[in-house]
C-alpha cells in the first residue's frame, strides 16, 4: 500500500512517543511514574492507530 507524507509525519510522530514512554518505563520498573508511563504508551499506540486509520479514509492519496 502506497502512502503519502503526511501519514509517514503521523506514524513517526507517534511511535517516537510511545517509545520514549516504553523506555522511560523500562528504566524505572516497578515505580508508579513507570506503571504510568507503560499504560499511556499503550493508549498512544491505540491513538496512533485510530489517526492512521482517520487519515486513510480521509486523504485522497493514500484512500
Amino acid at each position: 500500500m502506497k502512502t503519502c507524507h503526511r501519514f509517514a509525519t503521523i506514524k513517526a510522530g507517534f511511535e517516537r512517543d510511545a517509545s520514549i514512554l516504553s523506555a522511560h518505563a523500562e528504566r524505572h520498573q516497578g515505580s508508579a511514574p513507570a506503571k504510568t508511563s507503560a499504560k499511556n504508551a499503550v493508549t498512544v499506540k491505540r491513538n496512533m492507530a485510530r489517526a492512521l486509520n482517520t487519515h486513510l479514509d480521509r486523504c485522497r492519496e493514500c484512500g
